[in-house]
């Protein structure tokens, strides 16, 4: 790898920037991918080489990269009011806009919108919502959270502690007490031999029931789920799971918290994950697609039972004592807006229903037989490729090797932009607005990219078995 020459941006970065979800020593050698613009469903970094982005970014440029709607509201806002907070009841017309149309299009009936910056700050905020829920109704030991082995819910030490991914866990001494994981619910994985999906879904819940009655019923407060599992592998639970899941916390009065921080507004092919998936969550967080990650905003949304707890510990106290000065900030407010409005006058449902079945067909046609990839899953315009060394076994390839990274650098050299997880899976997640022939551009490239890696396998005598 040649080196970065002086004084490029690469060469600034290296020198200056330190890198989230990066290999920092290796940055220091290999440096960055420096991206200059975008349009549409492509950008070009700073040498001029051009990518489809099939993760729209980070999960989130829903509406690809140059809506001009999208600038044109953030500058009308700008001129206007281009910042006011929303401590002390004072508020302003892009929040209440937004929390109104939140409410209405929300996937159960919900009473209340709180705003965040991040779909982390959100799930940190649901956080303290649950405990300061319970406290209002005396229940001060019910505070224990459950997430998923692989489920992913953000980086701040309370949402890392509910996160269940090793690399956020490790040598940032979380989780913190009182964060305890439920098991995965992957059927590819985690089936015993000859278990069908509904008896897999029927353990899942079981097994969560005997961690609940493990811990104490009267410790434990809140479960929380992605409809779809994002980040930690695009894994779409089998029929049947929330069903039996949702009984089990009815039984023991435990809150669910539905993660949309990446299936909400249309990825799954619905509104909101939990509408495709049937969750019906006491609380809500969103993120990413709110704004089409034009600007950050988050939010979390509340029942009226949970609202009601929280109104009558504030008003005991004096006030809800927590939020952040960019609460509900009006720009990106003013563009989430938007967003909606985009949504609805495009409809961008019937779209993602015609463009999402046809992405999923393609890649189980064209990359389901390769020999590399072991499972092709997902629905909607969410999916994810995994790579194995043996099909049968469902075994994986040895983490030192990052097949799955080196996956991914093949396919940015072919011009696509994916993102390598754990487990050498591949993720795709394209902008709502790609075509059927953009999809076939970015699965040619991913294609190109394994059928290079194959034989640079071959070349390396790694064992690779069909």
């Amino acid at each position: 790898m040649t080196p970065p020459r002086a004084n490029s941006n690469a060469a600034r970065d290296i020198a200056n920037a330190l890198h989230p979800y990066t290999d920092l020593r290796t940055h220091l050698e290999v440096g960055p991918v420096v991206i200059a613009r975008g349009e549409g469903v492509h950008v070009w970094d700073d040498q001029g080489k051009k990518y489809i982005d099939a993760l729209a970014g980070l999960w989130c440029a829903s509406l690809g990269f140059s809506n001009e709607r999208l600038v044109q509201a953030a500058v009308k806002q700008m001129r206007t009011l281009p910042f006011y907070h929303s401590f002390a009841a004072k508020s302003h017309e892009p929040m209440i806009d937004l929390a109104e149309m939140l409410i209405q299009r929300a996937p159960v009936p919900m009473s209340k919108v709180f705003f965040a910056n991040s779909g982390s700050e959100a799930n940190d905020t649901a956080i303290k919502m649950v405990w300061y829920f319970n406290n209002a109704l005396g229940r001060t030991k019910k505070k224990k959270l459950i997430g998923r082995v692989k489920g992913y819910h953000g980086i701040t030490v309370a949402s890392a502690s509910l996160t269940g991914l090793p690399v956020n866990h490790r040598s940032f001494d979380v989780p913190l007490p009182g964060f305890i994981h439920t098991m995965t619910p992957h059927h590819y994985h985690m089936a015993e031999s000859g278990e069908s999906e509904e008896a897999f879904a029927t353990r899942c819940a079981d097994e969560l029931e005997k961690l609940i009655l493990a811990e104490d019923p009267d410790t434990v407060a809140a479960m929380w789920a992605e409809p779809v599992l994002g980040a930690g592998g695009v894994i779409v639970p089998p029929r049947t799971y929330y069903e039996k899941i949702q009984a089990v916390l009815k039984k023991y009065d435990v809150l669910l918290v539905a993660d949309e921080v990446i299936c909400g507004f249309w990825r799954t092919g619905n509104y909101w994950g939990s509408q495709t998936m049937g969750l019906q969550p006491d609380i809500l967080t969103c993120a990413k697609a709110l704004s089409s990650s034009y600007l950050p905003i988050s939010a979390v949304m509340v029942n009226e039972r949970v609202f009601q707890g929280l109104a009558d510990e504030s008003h005991k106290i004096g006030t809800f004592g927590t939020g952040f000065t960019y609460s509900g900030h009006p720009v990106p407010a003013a563009v989430a807006v938007e967003t909606l409005k985009i949504y609805d006058e495009t409809d961008i449902g019937t779209h993602v229903r015609q463009v999402g079945p046809y992405m999923q067909n393609e890649l189980r046609r064209r990359l389901g037989e390769h020999e590399l990839v072991g499972e092709v899953r997902g629905l909607g315009l969410i999916a994810g490729v995994e790579l194995v060394a043996d099909k049968a076994a469902h075994k994986n390839f040895e983490p030192g090797q990052k097949i799955g990274a080196r996956a991914a650098k093949l396919m940015e050299a072919n011009g696509v932009i994916g993102r390598a997880m754990v487990n050498d899976l591949l993720g795709f997640c394209p902008p709502l607005i790609v075509t059927e022939a953009e999809v076939d551009e970015f699965i040619d490239g991913t294609v190109k990219a394994l059928d290079e890696l194959a034989v640079q396998l071959r070349r390396e005598k790694i064992t690779v078995v069909g």
